[in-house]
């Protein structure tokens, strides 16, 4: 079960000495973390913690790894609550890029550390049946050819089709232009299809 901690601010800066919040509700609560409420902490990991976790498992396809990130995400968010800059980035981007650079770190040490396993069909499958071992296999050979990415290309391929976000979210997520993620991802998906074309007809994408 994922349980999130929070991080003491006994050294926080006084709520006089901090900027204030622009027109963010996270920003708003973490501001009111960093003064000392940690009632806001509560508030914003109702917010923020389900998408964290919904984000790394996607990327991750396991449950224990995907809960481990999401908590490792919120702890580094307690951490830069005393100097957070207001105005400068939107909370929820923040940790839409810190959640994916830990998930394509673990990808690349999974990848390191355990060779891509072919998914066993069992005999005679229902119909059902074979089509979530098919979704799986794919999922499970896509997340490890994006292991094999240079990182900035697999953060923008996962957070383009894995996480659905529009280009300009992920520059700002990745803080560079839309041109650069245009490229990104557009050289990122080249180099997918290429890792993936001798496992084409196995994973079912002869007519994709």
């Amino acid at each position: 079960m994922l349980r999130l901690e929070t991080y003491s601010m006994d050294n926080a800066a006084p709520a006089h000495m901090r900027p204030e919040p622009l027109d963010d509700p996270d920003a708003a609560l973490l501001d009111a973390y960093a003064s000392g409420q940690k009632e806001a902490a509560q508030a914003l990991t109702e917010r923020l913690a389900p998408r964290c976790f919904s984000q790394a498992f996607r990327m991750m396809q396991n449950q224990a790894e995907a809960e481990e990130i999401a908590q490792e995400a919120m702890l580094r968010l307690w951490r830069a609550a005393p100097g957070w800059r207001y105005g400068e980035a939107k909370v929820s981007t923040w940790l839409y890029r810190v959640v994916a650079n830990l998930c394509t770190d673990r990808l690349r040490k999974r990848r390191r550390t355990e060779p891509l396993s072919e998914v066993a069909e069992p005999a005679d499958p229902a119909p059902s049946a074979a089509a979530g071992l098919q979704e799986k296999a794919r999922m499970s050979a896509l997340t490890g050819a994006l292991a094999q990415l240079p990182t900035r290309q697999a953060e923008a391929v996962a957070l383009r089709h894995l996480e659905g976000l529009s280009n300009p979210q992920i520059g700002q997520v990745m803080e560079l232009s839309v041109e650069a993620v245009e490229s990104l991802t557009a050289r990122g998906k080249r180099a997918l299809a290429k890792l993936l074309a001798p496992r084409r007809a196995e994973l079912g994408w002869n007519d994709d």
